[in-house]
Parts: structure tokens; C-alpha cells; sequence
């Protein structure tokens, strides 16, 4: 049974063999669904709560 992962960006469900890995330096893997997601979040350092086509918009952080 292949396991779904959420990307890390936008919430929204990653298919098994799609979507992109990044693991950063202190061990913690982030995933993504898309291009769109890794470089709003990496490159361009965006919160992923203040744009409306993510599935965390609008929620508070806990």
C-alpha cells in the first residue's frame, strides 16, 4: 500500500511516484505537490496562509 504524503506548501495530497523530496540540512523532509509549491516556499519564502489557492488558507497558526 503506497503511502500519501501532504505537501508541505499547500496541503494538498502528494501521489505516490509524483511531486518532489527536499530534505534540508538539519534532517527534516519536505514534501511538494508542484514547482509552484517548492519555489513559493523556498525561493520565495511565501506563507502558504495568506494565498488563497492553498488549502491552509486562512487557518490560524497553531
Amino acid at each position: 500500500m503506497p503511502r500519501l504524503v501532504k505537501c508541505s506548501f499547500c496541503g494538498r495530497e502528494v501521489e505516490p511516484g509524483t511531486g518532489l523530496m527536499y530534505v534540508k540540512n538539519d534532517g527534516s523532509i519536505l514534501w511538494f505537490c508542484s514547482r509552484k509549491c517548492y519555489k513559493n516556499y523556498l525561493i520565495l519564502k511565501r506563507d502558504p496562509r495568506k494565498l488563497k489557492w492553498t488549502l491552509k488558507y486562512g487557518q490560524q497558526m497553531r
